[in-house]
């Protein structure tokens, strides 16, 4: 037997087709010949129509054996785009999404998110973390990661925002986490970034509001303690919902426990959510989303 015939074949390029547009009869079938034609092979689809708003949306991860570009691929599939009027996406899959994390005094998000990025739990390239406060300077440094100090008041937010949009264009930034960044964005800034900002919060809201929420939540005897993972938009935390995370409580449940309890059911929320945005599985649908999960 060759040398060459035992050889291990070589892995076929990924990409991912992500798409919504009006629901119409052919949609599946021009999706799926075109990626025929092209000599692509579908690996995993998933679609959904909404009746309630007459849309379409699709997710199709697909491979390539013959030597292709992205770029080719999207040329060449402009034509059914615009036949359905689509608003469509191709990208590479085996690329990971460049993200910047912005933190203020809470750290456990950032702490999960810097973790899950070293060990390949997400499929991210963190690439960098602005904070208004010095606190998780060394944090950063240890996984060598570029910190940005960008103090906040309320005379300076118009510069502090404008470092931030600096940082994501010179990065090549794709996507913003508010990992409990405890700032509110400017309405400029949210539409600059609008479907590229995921914020987490407590799901207490509006019961709950302002400082303490957790022991607020003690004094009435909540059950259940969730967290909310979300686009950010100019209304203060209704942007359209990713993932929602709940866990039970007892009687039992101290403030200071309802506090930790809130801080891992927060991490595990935001980490599905910049992992499911990482692999291109949701889509806009209005005010609400559809999650290929």
């Amino acid at each position: 037997m060759s040398e060459q015939s035992t050889r291990a074949a070589a892995p076929a390029d990924q990409y991912v087709l992500t798409l919504s547009c009006p629901d119409k009869q052919g949609i599946v079938h021009a999706v799926s010949s075109y990626l025929f034609m092209t000599g692509c092979n579908i690996e995993d689809s998933q679609q959904f129509g909404d009746h309630d708003t007459g849309l379409f949306f699709m997710r199709v991860h697909f491979s390539a054996d013959a030597p292709v570009t992205v770029e080719k691929l999207r040329a060449s599939f402009t034509a059914i785009g615009d036949a359905f009027q689509m608003d469509w996406q191709l990208n590479r899959a085996d690329r990971k999404m460049r993200i910047l994390l912005m933190v203020s005094r809470f750290g456990h998000c950032l702490n999960d998110l810097l973790f899950r990025a070293r060990t390949g739990a997400l499929p991210v390239e963190i690439a960098g973390v602005v904070s208004n406060h010095t606190d998780f300077a060394e944090l950063v440094a240890s996984y060598n990661i570029p910190f940005h100090h960008i103090p906040v008041t309320r005379d300076t937010k118009p510069e502090a925002e404008a470092r931030v949009l600096e940082i994501v264009r010179e990065d090549d930034v794709e996507l913003v986490v508010l990992a409990r960044y405890m700032q509110v964005l400017s309405d400029d800034l949210c539409k600059q970034l609008s479907g590229r900002i995921i914020n987490i919060h407590h799901s207490f809201l509006p019961s709950f509001k302002g400082a303490k929420p957790y022991h607020q939540a003690h004094a009435r005897g909540v059950k259940l303690i969730g967290a909310t993972a979300h686009y950010v938009t100019a209304d203060l935390d209704e942007g359209p919902i990713i993932e929602q995370e709940v866990e039970r409580v007892g009687h039992d449940v101290t403030p200071e426990g309802l506090v930790a309890i809130g801080r891992d059911v927060e991490c595990r929320a935001l980490a599905r959510a910049v992992k499911w945005h990482a692999e291109r599985r949701i889509l806009p649908n209005g005010r609400r989303t559809v999650v290929f999960a």
